[in-house]
């Protein structure tokens, strides 16, 4: 992968761009809470040939939310597990919405 590739990707949610260090600076807690949601499976970072764990926007979005229902007085394990239950619920939503938009004649309005 050149360098240009590598530019390009930062827009892609998935790519793993950012250190452990970085994410959790940039989430404002610790290495600890990104290791601990990690452990309880609620992100799996993608390792760099050395080994270090390495985050998407995507997961850092996953990883604010666990913070905001921990902060807010969550255990984590709790916090976790709601956390992926949204994330279900809203892939969900989605695949529901793109049915009835596949579904439906043009022009016809669709049920809610």
């Amino acid at each position: 992968m050149t360098a240009d590739d590598s530019f390009g990707r930062l827009d892609d949610d998935d790519y793993p761009a950012y250190t452990m260090g970085r994410a959790a600076e940039m989430l404002n807690t610790t290495q600890g809470f990104l290791r601990a949601i990690g452990e309880a499976r609620l992100i799996t970072p993608l390792r760099s040939a050395g080994g270090h764990r390495r985050y998407s926007r995507y997961q850092l979005r996953i990883a604010a939310r666990a913070r905001e229902l921990v902060d807010g007085g969550t255990p984590i394990e709790a916090a976790c597990r709601i956390v992926i239950l949204e994330d279900q619920l809203e892939e969900a939503q989605r695949i529901n919405a793109e049915h009835h938009r596949g579904t439906n004649p043009p022009g016809m309005p669709t049920s809610a």
